[in-house]
């Protein structure tokens, strides 16, 4: 009997420090998304997304809610629904594809970003989904924390292949420096925050192309900056304390200040401050730094990349 008890002991031992070992919580929504499709398959579109939200949504309603998003209507909100629920055959094998491979290529994405940085520890709450065309992956913060968010369906993409280690580095090191550095509303936090995971991701895997560090969507964003490169430092250094709306989206989503500058180019902006602020500091110690430290590494880098009149 004491062998039976010592050997049960070890083997519920031995499975705590299993559960224990996992670094994150992950909860996977995309078989919901599916159930859901393939039910209503053929009905009336409306009747489509009110299936998803009473169906899906509940299932994460600080993700799926109108509530997040202030500048559109319910209607807009519910017309984003079915778009999607349209859009999902053409993209149907590749978002089963990216939820099938999940953990099998974040959990070694995660063993080599702690070889960069040990104290990473557990990252949390994870959540797999369809994200209704918004992200292929980011934190989001809601009543509750932060929380890491990937959607299979941009997922599939914008990274159909599995070279994905350099994506899921920079969304880790999202998680890891907000641990220090306190975002806030201007562009210049997250001009530093982008450009630095961007860097992290470079350095972590140095032969990543442009195109695994997602600076090649909508278009080739390098090649269009350095074309003019004094133009978008200086267009950047302008902003940096802007919280605009019109410009926060031109740096860093879709929409586009002019026709030389293009969409998203802040990421590679704040790629070359970062780059340019390590020469002088390795990731880690950037990584460590709070706001108060980080701003005047953002100016001298900037002003090392171009000189602007009148700034």
């Amino acid at each position: 009997m004491n062998w039976f008890l010592s050997a049960l002991s070890a083997i519920v031992a031995l499975a705590g420090a299993t559960a224990a070992a996992q670094p994150y919580r992950l909860t996977d929504l995309t078989d919901e998304f599916v159930a859901a499709y393939d039910r209503t398959e053929g009905m009336p579109v409306e009747v489509r997304v009110k299936a998803f939200k009473t169906d899906v949504a509940p299932l994460f309603p600080d993700f799926y809610g109108r509530a997040r998003f202030s500048t559109i209507t319910q209607g807009q909100y519910d017309a984003r629904i079915g778009r999607a629920i349209e859009r999902f055959p053409a993209e149907r094998e590749a978002y089963l594809s990216r939820s099938a491979s999940f953990v099998a290529l974040l959990d070694p994405a995660y063993a080599s970003f702690t070889r960069a940085f040990p104290d990473i520890g557990e990252f949390g709450d994870v959540y797999l989904l369809h994200s209704l065309g918004e992200m292929d992956g980011g934190t989001r913060s809601f009543s509750n924390g932060v929380v890491l968010i990937f959607g299979a369906d941009v997922m599939g993409r914008v990274h159909p292949n599995d070279d994905v280690e350099a994506f899921f580095h920079h969304e880790l090191f999202h998680v890891y420096h907000q641990r220090a550095f306190q975002e806030c509303a201007e562009v210049w936090c997250s001009l530093w925050s982008e450009g630095l995971a961007v860097h992290v991701a470079r350095e972590l895997n140095p032969d990543a192309t442009d195109a695994q560090l997602l600076l090649t969507t909508p278009e080739d964003i390098p090649a269009a900056v350095n074309a003019d490169l004094t133009e978008a430092v200086c267009t950047v250094r302008a902003r940096l304390d802007s919280s605009a709306s019109a410009d926060l989206a031109a740096l860093f989503s879709f929409s586009r200040l002019n026709e030389r500058l293009p969409p998203r180019f802040g990421y590679y902006v704040g790629y070359l401050v970062a780059r340019e602020a390590g020469r002088r500091h390795s990731i880690q110690e950037l990584a460590h730094l709070d706001m108060e430290a980080a701003r005047p590494v953002v100016e001298a880098a900037l002003a090392q990349l171009a000189q602007c009149e009148g700034i």
